[in-house]
């Protein structure tokens, strides 16, 4: 996640006027180690989605003997996602959809799939145990802020990479982490700090 020195999440409704290029090349490099993504659907199409790794990036992947693409999962109780989300028609990039759903899935270029839940059972929790199911070992979680503040209170966050950027947003923007108050307090331990020019790289651990 990255945030303004204020908490905001977001400027004018997207994050990358927050970012710095070792940020960039950060989530590029998690994305890279990471057997899937998960992102909420409306993350995906604010922020665009697309071209998740760079070349060398996608050859690594491959060299080690896995997919040149994480494996994208998206939460869409409604099976309303957006087709606008450039990375939906993107060839080898696989996107699972999440849903409470039985409507039909919509059409896209790429490789759209869905798993359905029950009415009132999706958790986030049931999908890291779906994905645990295909296999999948490593999630980085890039958000939004809701879907940030649902894994956090189903206790389901290991690690917090927290960028912040040098900037002042105000305004009602998001913070990095949105929803309900939590019971209590998630606890983390800073196990690193980093810094690029102004921006400062916090790695956390959960502590538990």
């Amino acid at each position: 996640m990255i945030a303004a020195a204020d908490g905001r999440a977001t400027i004018q409704g997207r994050s990358v006027a927050l970012g710095h290029p070792a940020d960039r090349a950060l989530l590029r490099e998690l994305r890279t180690g990471a057997d899937a993504i998960l992102v909420g659907a409306a993350t995906m199409a604010a922020e665009r989605y697309a071209t998740l790794l760079d070349p060398d990036q996608r050859a690594l992947r491959a060299a080690r003997g896995d997919v040149e693409h994480p494996l994208i999962a998206t939460i869409s109780r409604r099976l309303d996602l957006s087709t606008e989300i450039p990375v939906l028609d993107e060839p080898g990039v696989e996107v699972v959809v999440f849903t409470e759903s039985d409507a039909a899935p919509p059409r896209v270029g790429g490789h759209l799939t869905v798993h359905r839940f029950a009415p009132g059972g999706l958790t986030l929790l049931g999908v890291l145990e779906a994905l645990g199911a295909r296999g999948v070992r490593g999630v980085a979680c890039e958000g939004g802020p809701r879907l940030l503040g649902r894994l956090v209170g189903e206790g389901g966050l290991d690690d917090l990479l927290l960028t912040i950027a040098p900037l002042l947003a105000a305004g009602v923007a998001p913070s990095v982490l949105e929803g309900p108050a939590l019971a209590a307090p998630a606890r983390l331990t800073l196990r690193e700090l980093h810094r690029a020019d102004d921006h400062v790289f916090l790695h956390y651990g959960a502590a538990r």
